[in-house]
C-alpha cells in the first residue's frame, strides 16, 4: 500500500493554463476528494486564472505565478523578486503527491522545485495523447511517468493520471465542483435595443419582467475556430424572437467590437463591460444557458452545468466537447450553419423556458 493511501494525502496538482485546460483539471479534483475526502489539494496555476480555481470545490490553496511574464524579463530585479517569493510560496508544504497535469517543460520545473514527504512523489505523463501539447522533460524530472491512452477526452486525461498516481478508479461522469461567487453584475432594466439607440436617454421600464438570458460567447484565441458575424446576428435574433435576452460577452477591444456588431442587430441584446474572469464567472452562472465556439468561457459554461451548445468547425469535439443531455456539441466544415445550431438550441431551451 502507497503512503498516500494510509494517511490523508496531501496533493499538489500542477496545471498552469490555460483557461480551457484549467477547466478540465478540475474534474480530476473532484475524483480526488471521492476517493480522499480529507485530502488537502493545492493547485499551481498562473496568476490570471488563480481566481477560476479558487471557486473550485476542494481546492485548499492556488497558487499564483506568472511564468508567462517573467520570461519576458528573467533577469530584472522585480522578476528575480517575485520568482523568490513565489518559490518560498510553493515550497512552504511539503506534498505526498506532486502531480503535473500539463506535461511541459516549464510544468515539471515547477513539479521538481515542490517540496516532498519522504516517500512522497512526483508523477507525470510519460506521452503525448492526441491534440495535446507534450514535452519530454515532463517525463524525466518526474518520479513516475504515467502511459496513457493516445486517444483520450482532455478531461479523462487528467482524470486517468490522478487515479493512476493516487490509486483508484475513476467513475462515472465529471464533476467539475465549480461554484459562483457574489461577484456578478447586474443585468441592465430591461429596454429593447432598437429603443437604446432610438433614444438613448429614455428611462428604463422598472416593470419590464426580466427575460431569461443567454450568453453568446464568440471570442476565440484562434481565427480558424470563430462562427461567422452573420451567423451571429442570425441566432441572436432567433433567441429574441423566443424570448431571450442575449448577452455578448467579450475579452479584448477586438471581440468587443464584434459583440456591439451583433448587439447593433438584435432587439434585446446586453453586451456586458469588460470583466475580471472570477466576475465573468458568477455572471455567467446567473444565465439560462450558453451558445458558444470551443474556447475557454465555453468551457467554463460546461463546469456551471448551463445548458450550452458547442460550435465546432473542426471535428475535434471528441478531445473537448461535451455530450449529456443538456450540453451538445454542433459540427460541420467549414462551420455549422444556424439551422444546425438552433435545432440543438432549441432542443434544450423547454426546460429553460419553463423554470
Amino acid at each position: 500500500m502507497s503512503l498516500v493511501a494510509r494517511h490523508v494525502p496531501r496533493v499538489l496538482i500542477v496545471k498552469l493554463s490555460s483557461l480551457g485546460d484549467v477547466v478540465h483539471a478540475m474534474a480530476a479534483v473532484q475524483d480526488i476528494r471521492r476517493a480522499y475526502p480529507t485530502a488537502q489539494i493545492d493547485w499551481v496555476v498562473e496568476r490570471a486564472f488563480a481566481p477560476l480555481v479558487a471557486r473550485c470545490e476542494g481546492v485548499h490553496r492556488a497558487i499564483p505565478c506568472e511564468l508567462r511574464r517573467w520570461r519576458k524579463s528573467f533577469w530584472s530585479a522585480e522578476t528575480r523578486r517575485e520568482w523568490a517569493a513565489f518559490k518560498t510560496d510553493l515550497q512552504a508544504q511539503a506534498y505526498d503527491a506532486v502531480i503535473d497535469l500539463q506535461g511541459l517543460t516549464k510544468s515539471a520545473l515547477l513539479s521538481w522545485l515542490a517540496q516532498t514527504t519522504v516517500g512522497g512523489l512526483r508523477y507525470s505523463m510519460a506521452n503525448q495523447t492526441e491534440g495535446s501539447s507534450f514535452e519530454a522533460p515532463a517525463r524525466w524530472l518526474a518520479d513516475v511517468a504515467i502511459r496513457l491512452e493516445p486517444h483520450v477526452h482532455a478531461v479523462e486525461r487528467a482524470r486517468l493520471l490522478c487515479a493512476e498516481a493516487l490509486g483508484y478508479g475513476v467513475e462515472g461522469a465529471p464533476r467539475f465542483g465549480l461554484h459562483a461567487g457574489s461577484l456578478a453584475v447586474a443585468q441592465p432594466q430591461a429596454r429593447a435595443q432598437h429603443q437604446l439607440l432610438a433614444n438613448p436617454g429614455a428611462a428604463a421600464n422598472p416593470f419590464a419582467p426580466r427575460k431569461p438570458v443567454v450568453v453568446l460567447v464568440h471570442g476565440t484565441s484562434r481565427k480558424d475556430k470563430e462562427w461567422p458575424l452573420a451567423s451571429w446576428i442570425e441566432l441572436g435574433q432567433r433567441l429574441n424572437h423566443s424570448g431571450f435576452c442575449v448577452a455578448l460577452a467579450h475579452g479584448s477591444a477586438a471581440e468587443k467590437a464584434v459583440s456591439e456588431a451583433i448587439a447593433a442587430e438584435l432587439a434585446d441584446a446586453w453586451v456586458w463591460p469588460l470583466m475580471a474572469l472570477d466576475a465573468l464567472t458568477d455572471t455567467m452562472a446567473q444565465c439560462a444557458g450558453v451558445v458558444g465556439v470551443d474556447s475557454g468561457l465555453s468551457h467554463i459554461a460546461v463546469a456551471l452545468g448551463l445548458p450550452h451548445v458547442q460550435i465546432y468547425n473542426f471535428d475535434t469535439a471528441w478531445r473537448t466537447g461535451v455530450d449529456n443531455p443538456h450540453q451538445v456539441c454542433v459540427y460541420a466544415s467549414p462551420a455549422p450553419d444556424v439551422d444546425s445550431v438552433w435545432q440543438a438550441w432549441d432542443a434544450l431551451a423547454t426546460p429553460v423556458l419553463c423554470r
